[in-house]
């Protein structure tokens, strides 16, 4: 049985893939004829500008040419912004100082592996290494792309028989056989039948089910992709299940030659390394395997989202920006595009280029979902509601994991004072998911605000903080349900809880004042509202800040014309 990628398997695989040797190099400190070039160029490493990183490291090195540390700062810098010809100039000259970098040995791997220097590959000297479980993969791909396939296949063995590295050396060796034609070996490996189940990774799923349909047995391969991807509208699967039902052959074209080969090598310890290592880091791999092989969408989007990371929004969307409007993944790019436009303060041009993508790509969820969601941050809650409503309209049978499509049409319809739409919206995401901690706060939150269903509320909170009791959000809302109760003394304690948990959040610093002032703590009840004021909360918040700030809750309570307050000891 085929799985898609899980983290924790290569937790034990990590400490083969780096550690091989330090970053930098040692090198002088830089005090060459361009101090200001050196300054400016440390400064952009520091904050992963690669681009003008590229540009001030390229400077100061006009001065100081054989300076170590501006080399291995340039290499790094133009791996980041995708520019591996030049990183390999780079490393070649730090080489030649004398300089060792992992940086270094990754881009001069990459310069080898896209000329199909594979004897020089195999030939490279121990300084070379980028990590164990690395090279290893590398080497037994150059024995692939140098004609050696029973060479090939005894290295991804070695790997395979290695604690740990199960995984990596069997997938490798499967992506090996297909290339060949030896889907039958490959079949046997990714099916689980030749050394137990594996676990693969998106592509290593699509590799599969092209391999199935390479042996005739499309009905498996349909079979595979429905157990995987469910049935969710996606352009790539949608072709996909087209040409399957259809008979047709598919094309085995995951990896065709030993350059993809060692490009799936980078994007997968890149899969492995994301979000364990820093971002910075694996951006390294997923540019060397985009540019090994252009056409590998997950590095490139993957590219993409460690640049967003990193708030390199331009550098980001330029790689988002890369994928033509008729690409199967373009809708997945667009909204990431759309994200790091919104991110840079072009709200405008994000919310048209999401709204577009409506036009272009309507029977997608998600992209009604992402426009729903952008409309949303920006307050725009009644067409938001029409977005979500729409991806609703393409669900025909919604199931447990769509319960965040109801959760976020009904936040839209109660900011937009559509009340008996949201509680039937929260209400259909309880049904999908009832534990939902985000929707039980919510709903329990709204009631106890509305003053409406208080018992009721009560309970969908308790069950929240039970699912989630780090959480400050869900600890303010239990507190303020006891407030809404009468029951001042039971809300001090989780209120306090509360403003610890979330320390600068207005909403919950007032709240505590107000449980302050209900308990006849009013200094401490106006220190609080003062904070409050202090952590910028919404302008409508802030006035009603100011004026309990003058006259006191219970004035302003009765200015409201709401009750006052008036405690209930132990809920009665």
């Amino acid at each position: 049985m085929t799985h898609v990628l899980t983290r924790p398997i290569f937790a034990f695989a990590l400490a083969a893939l780096v550690g091989v040797m330090p970053m930098a190099a040692t090198a002088q400190d830089g005090n060459g004829a361009d101090a200001g070039a050196y300054l400016a160029a440390r400064s952009a490493a520091a904050t992963n500008d690669y681009r003008e990183g590229a540009q001030w490291f390229a400077r100061a090195l006009i001065a100081d040419p054989e300076n170590a540390v501006l080399l291995e700062g340039a290499v790094v810098s133009f791996i980041g912004q995708g520019d591996l010809a030049l990183a390999a100039d780079a490393a070649e000259r730090l080489v030649a100082t004398g300089g060792r970098s992992i940086a270094a040995n990754i881009a001069l791997l990459a310069r080898d592996a896209k000329t199909d220097a594979y004897a020089a590959i195999l030939a490279a000297p121990p300084e070379r290494s980028i990590g164990n479980l690395l090279d290893q993969l590398v080497k037994a791909w150059a024995e692939f792309g140098s004609g050696k396939m029973s060479e090939a296949v005894a290295g991804f063995d070695a790997i395979a028989q290695t604690d740990g590295l199960k995984a990596f050396g069997l997938y490798h060796k499967a992506l090996a056989l297909a290339a060949v034609g030896d889907f039958e070996g490959a079949d046997a490996i990714l099916s689980g039948q030749a050394a137990g189940p594996l676990v693969v990774n998106r592509r290593g799923v699509i590799a599969h089910v092209q391999i199935l349909s390479q042996l005739e047995r499309q009905t498996e391969a349909l079979a595979l992709l429905d157990q995987t991807f469910g049935n969710e509208p996606e352009p790539q699967l949608i072709d996909l299940r087209a040409k399957l039902a259809a008979g047709t052959a598919l094309p085995f074209d995951v990896v065709t030659n030993a350059r993809e080969g060692i490009a799936e090598v980078f994007f997968t310890l890149a899969a492995a390394l994301n979000g364990e290592a820093e971002d910075g880091y694996t951006l390294l791999y997923t540019r060397v395997a985009a540019d090994l092989n252009p056409a590998h969408t997950e590095a490139l989007l993957l590219s993409a989202g460690l640049l967003e990371q990193q708030g390199q929004m331009e550098l980001a969307g330029e790689a988002y920006a890369a994928f033509a409007p008729d690409h199967p993944s373009f809708h997945q790019a667009e909204i990431g595009r759309a994200e790091t436009l919104y991110a840079r303060g072009l709200k405008d041009e994000a919310l048209a280029a999401l709204k577009a993508l409506t036009v272009s790509h309507p029977g997608l969820t998600v992209v009604h979902m992402a426009y729903g969601d952008a409309l949303r941050r920006e307050d725009k809650f009644a067409e938001s509601a029409d977005a979500y409503s729409a991806a609703i309209a393409l669900v025909a049978a919604p199931e447990q994991r769509h319960w965040g499509l109801f959760y976020s049409r009904g936040v839209a319809y109660e900011r937009s004072s559509q009340w008996p739409k949201a509680e039937a919206d929260f209400r259909k995401a309880l049904d999908l998911n009832p534990d939902q901690p985000q929707v039980l706060n919510y709903l329990g939150y709204s009631f106890v605000d509305r003053g409406e269903n208080l018992d009721e509320a009560l309970g969908m909170i308790e069950r929240a903080v039970a699912a989630r009791p780090d959480a400050g959000y869900i600890i303010d809302s239990l507190a303020w349900a006891y407030f809404r109760l009468g029951r001042y003394q039971d809300a001090l304690q989780p209120m306090e809880n509360a403003s610890l948990l979330e320390p600068v959040d207005p909403v919950v610093t007032d709240h505590l004042g107000d449980v302050y002032w209900a308990v006849g703590r009013q200094l401490e009840a106006r220190f609080q509202w003062r904070r409050a004021l202090s952590f910028e909360p919404t302008e409508k918040d802030a006035i009603r800040i100011r004026r309990k700030l003058e006259i006191g809750l219970d004035a302003v309570l009765v200015e409201e014309g709401a009750p006052p307050l008036t405690p209930v000891s132990n809920g009665n």
